[in-house]
């Protein structure tokens, strides 16, 4: 069976992935830095050392690159390059800084964007993290950097990734990303990023 390294995963699982990888074949590993949320491992993007090297065949991340600092990154995909195998693959969603941006051009940094579950989100939140829970003591939530599709495919093909399928949804102010260890055709990185990206 496959393994899927679901990186900060939160109390999320892996029906909060994507529709490919919430199917029986997978087998999820769940890592996350708080403790609280009961990972299998315990630990951060830029130190995996608990996960050996090229072990996984693909990787999950979601909302979590963000919360990195802008030279933490190309750290952080080097990991994920050096847990992966060979043939496998990285699906990454993170903010969309240009949608963002279109919103705070229009002085409404401070108006809902849109209601999540946790409640109404705001530019000033998508931009530097949701500020219910960092104002009660979740500092892990703090964003440091930002990504619009552009810079997002540059410093995945920076890190060695191969091939970069990308998805711009403004709508919903994210970016999504699959990102391969190997040089797939055309039609193959379509296929593969179409049974993974939000239909």
């Amino acid at each position: 069976m496959p393994t899927l390294l679901h990186v900060g995963c939160g109390p999320n699982r892996k029906d909060r992935t994507t529709r490919s990888f919430n199917t029986p074949e997978w087998t999820e590993l769940r890592l996350d830095i708080d403790r609280s949320v009961q990972p299998d491992i315990v630990g951060t993007m830029l130190d995996m050392s608990q996960v050996g090297n090229a072990s996984v065949d693909a990787i999950f991340s979601s909302h979590n690159i963000e919360h990195l600092y802008p030279h933490e990154v190309p750290l952080a995909l080097k990991e994920f390059r050096r847990v992966l195998k060979p043939d496998g693959f990285v699906v990454i969603t993170c903010p969309d800084l240009q949608s963002v941006s279109a919103l705070i051009a229009e002085d409404k940094l401070g108006d809902p964007a849109y209601v999540s579950p946790a409640g109404p989100i705001t530019p000033l939140d998508i931009l530097y993290g949701h500020r219910p829970p960092m104002a009660a003591g979740n500092l892990y939530m703090a964003h440091r950097c930002g990504f619009t599709l552009k810079v997002l495919r540059e410093v995945l093909f920076a890190a060695g990734f191969l091939r970069v399928a990308g998805m711009q949804r403004s709508r919903n102010f994210d970016l999504w990303a699959l990102a391969s260890m190997q040089p797939l055709e055309g039609p193959d990185l379509e296929r593969l990023a179409r049974s993974h990206f939000p239909g």
